[in-house]
C-alpha cells in the first residue's frame, strides 16, 4: 500500500521534470510561463544537485535526465525496501 503510493509520487515527480525539460526548450509566456516558474521551483533544487556533478556535453545539460534515472533506480527501490524491512 505505501510501496504503491511512493511509486506514485516518484512517477508524478518524474513527470514534473520531464515537463519542465520540455518547457525549458521554449519561451512560454504568459500562464505557461507561471506554469514553467512553478516547475522551475518544484524541479530545480533537486535538479541542481545533479547539475554541480554531470558535466554538460555539448551545450546539452544531461542532468535532468541523470536526476530521473537516480530517483527511479535508486531511490525509489531503496525506500520501497525500508519500508519492506520495516514491515510497512
Amino acid at each position: 500500500m505505501i510501496s504503491n503510493l511512493i511509486t506514485s509520487v516518484i512517477n508524478f515527480y518524474v513527470f514534473l521534470v520531464f515537463a519542465y525539460v520540455i518547457m525549458s526548450w521554449f519561451r512560454p509566456s504568459g500562464f505557461l510561463y507561471d506554469v514553467y516558474a512553478m516547475l522551475a521551483t518544484i524541479c530545480e533544487p533537486y535538479i541542481g544537485l545533479f547539475r554541480r556533478i554531470v558535466p554538460s556535453g555539448g551545450g546539452i545539460d544531461f542532468s535532468p535526465w541523470v536526476a530521473i534515472l537516480v530517483l527511479q533506480w535508486i531511490v525509489g527501490p531503496v525506500l520501497i525496501n525500508l519500508l519492506a524491512i520495516l514491515g510497512l
